[in-house]
């Protein structure tokens, strides 16, 4: 008889360990152990039998697996976090005993600690980095938007407002924008940077009060490891365009026409209005190269080719949506953002001189097309350029076209701002204003398509050429014409006969509705489908139509909603204008 097994000494109670344990075994603080945990991506695990875990014990504990604490045994951070707690104490001392000359001493010798070799580990791949890179820039643009205080350092936030300045210039450089959003919470932005979507959203800049309730250390403590990664990425993304990094201007002319030379806060502040391009390190990468089409052997790869030729010439078409526009941009709308957007497709920008730095020109510019406004009057005013609200720039890029003006003027009643990250499903409610403009984009795509009608004219041409080239007279043309109308006669003179000996009856043409034909088709392969449905899962079948009838009715009620909008928004129009 073999040796009995004791209880908790195998499975589930030896594979966790709690977090006072782990504090334990590691020989750190609560705080030190957090940090060591966020910087190398070590997350607690819920265990499916808390009570084996537990050992019996069902009450709420923090659980890690024990690989991952014992893969921080021999971490070096560890001894980086006891060097500062010694620092950290003999400071204190140095203080409480106003003993000056040693308090430097020790502050100069203050011990620190590099990130790059977590990094690396993290993400052996760069490719890794860019995938992880949503939350990365949420905070790095959040702490970038916060005023210097106790709890945000100065130092923190000047390093996260300069790596997400240089994270919008390649976004510019490289024109990977892709969707945006206006929400409550932020602006949400999405990239397509080397094949990985990377989604992000900024606050908006407005004054506001930090809430009590968010633990800000743990904050800095992810934004002191995100701010080592974004570097990396920066780095990399940079030399792939061959731009210089850190980034530096291109040489700027003033007012004389000689070089104008920036020092210090002039050029990180001329860099951080991102109006102007960035120098480079050699030749741009030409990225135009058209792939080779081969011969009839390889048809479906030459198809499949011409698509993606199509979808090329799709994408450089919508980079460079707003290339042929000139923006002027008024005090009261958020300059960074339209000044991001509008670069990043291929537009120009510029605002009046003493809002800030960086405008390249000035309002009575008169090549300007567009000045965008948020207010709904304006005392002067220029003919030569329209006047348009800021949603107008949002739409037209999830729009992927520069939508028409009417809606978007001074002063008009804005559309809803949809948002281009919802995909609405069968059966469920779509706004009639993206109905529309998915209308107007299948026009648009079945404009540029060759029609049927034209490919039968291009046949019909191209017989006619044949019969011209193999030598056909007049002549013989009416010939042709005599004989086939005496064919004709012929026929009908056989079928008047049949007719009065009675063998041949004129026929009626029945009419068929082909809708009703398929839409009693469908009915019927739906029913014998369901007749067909095995009894174990005709309750599944059930729910997924119950699901499908409740989305319907909501949908119904949706539409209702807006028509009543619609109904009360015409009655107002109706007074406006009597009145």
């Amino acid at each position: 008889m073999g040796q009995r097994k004791k209880k908790y000494e195998s499975g589930a109670a030896t594979t966790y360990i709690s977090r006072n344990q782990a504090i334990r075994k590691l020989q750190l603080s609560l705080a030190d152990f957090r940090r060591l945990c966020i910087l190398k991506g070590i997350y607690p695990q819920e265990p499916l039998h808390k009570k084996k875990v537990g050992r019996g014990s069902t009450a709420p504990k923090t659980y890690y697996h024990l690989k991952d604490i014992q893969f921080l045994l021999h971490e070096p951070l560890i001894q980086r976090f006891r060097e500062f707690k010694h620092f950290s104490r003999r400071l204190k001392k140095a203080v409480a005993k106003k003993n000056r000359s040693a308090a430097a001493r020790i502050r100069a010798n203050k011990p620190s600690y590099r990130l790059d070799n977590i990094v690396k580990e993290r993400y052996p791949s760069f490719i890794d980095a860019l995938r992880d890179l949503d939350d990365c820039l949420s905070m790095c643009f959040l702490f970038a938007t916060f005023p210097a205080t106790r709890r945000t350092h100065a130092v923190v936030v000047q390093r996260c407002r300069r790596l997400t300045v240089e994270f919008q210039h390649y976004v510019i450089a490289s024109q990977s924008l892709r969707k945006v959003f206006i929400s409550i919470k932020g602006i949400y932005y999405q990239a397509e940077i080397m094949g990985q979507t990377i989604t992000w959203i900024v606050p908006h800049k407005l004054g506001h009060k930090h809430p009590d309730d968010v633990d800000y250390k743990v904050m800095a403590m992810f934004v002191e490891f995100y701010n080592t990664l974004l570097g990396f990425v920066n780095f990399r993304l940079f030399h792939s365009l061959n731009l210089h990094y850190p980034p530096k201007l291109t040489v700027s002319l003033d007012k004389d026409g000689d070089e104008e030379v920036l020092f210090g806060e002039d050029e990180q502040e001329r860099v951080a209005s991102l109006t102007q391009p960035l120098q480079t390190v050699g030749d741009v990468p030409d990225e135009t190269e058209q792939p080779d089409l081969f011969t009839s052997e390889s048809g479906e790869a030459n198809q499949s080719i011409e698509q993606a030729l199509k979808e090329a010439k799709k994408l450089k078409k919508f980079q460079n949506l707003f290339s042929k526009c000139k923006f002027f941009l008024c005090r009261e709308v958020p300059r960074e953002t339209l000044t991001f957007i509008i670069r990043s497709f291929g537009g120009q920008v510029s605002w009046d001189a003493s809002v800030g730095t960086g405008a390249t020109y000035q309002e009575p510019d008169e090549s300007i097309t567009h000045q965008i406004v948020d207010r709904p009057t304006l005392s002067k005013q220029y003919l030569s350029r329209y006047y348009v609200q800021p949603q107008w720039v949002f739409d037209c890029i999830n729009a992927q076209q520069l939508l028409p003006l009417e809606d978007y003027l001074l002063g008009a009643i804005l559309p809803p701002h949809l948002s281009p990250f919802v995909q609405e499903g069968e059966g469920e409610y779509v706004p009639p204003e993206k109905v529309q403009l998915l209308q107007r984009l299948s026009e648009q795509q079945e404009e540029g398509e060759p029609s049927d009608v034209d490919e039968d004219l291009d046949d019909t041409e191209e017989e006619g050429s044949e019969e011209e080239v193999s030598g056909t007279t007049p002549q013989i043309e009416k010939m042709k014409q005599t004989a086939g109308q005496k064919r004709k006669k012929e026929e009908s003179s056989q079928l008047s006969s049949k007719k009065q000996k009675g063998l041949v009856e004129e026929g009626q043409v029945e009419v068929v509705n082909a809708a009703s034909q398929l839409k009693h088709q469908a009915a019927e392969e739906r029913r014998l489908a369901e007749m067909m449905i095995p009894k174990k899962h005709r309750r599944l079948y059930h729910k997924i139509q119950y699901a499908r009838k409740k989305t319907s009715s909501e949908t119904q009620k949706l539409k209702e909603k807006r028509a009543a909008i619609d109904r009360a928004k015409k009655k107002e129009k109706k007074k406006h204008a009597t009145q």
